[in-house]
């Protein structure tokens, strides 16, 4: 199961975000989405757990809690292709 994870501290890296999914199963990825011109974290990342009942317990357990210095969000991650065509866009 693919997971997102929001509202992470800048400071957190890919190790410390595997570490931290790993007290609840196997971790096959974990990886933070960067900005492409400064390199920095956007503050979310995704992390990939092949065990679906594994991920459950992930979510159920660090959904709102404290990583970092700030609650994060946990939950499945959605395709690409379910999203919106125009989500985070302006509409004028």
């Amino acid at each position: 199961m693919n997971l997102f994870v929001g509202n992470l501290a800048f400071s957190i890296t890919e190790d410390e975000l595997r570490s931290v999914f790993s007290q609840y199963g196997t971790v096959t990825e974990a990886s933070l989405v960067t900005d492409r011109f400064s390199g920095e974290t956007k503050g979310f990342g995704f992390v990939e757990m092949p065990n679906n009942s594994e991920a459950d317990v992930a979510i159920k357990a660090l959904n709102g809690s404290a990583l970092g210095g700030r609650p994060v969000k946990v939950n499945q991650a959605q395709s690409r292709s379910r999203r919106s065509r125009t989500a985070g866009r302006r509409r004028y």
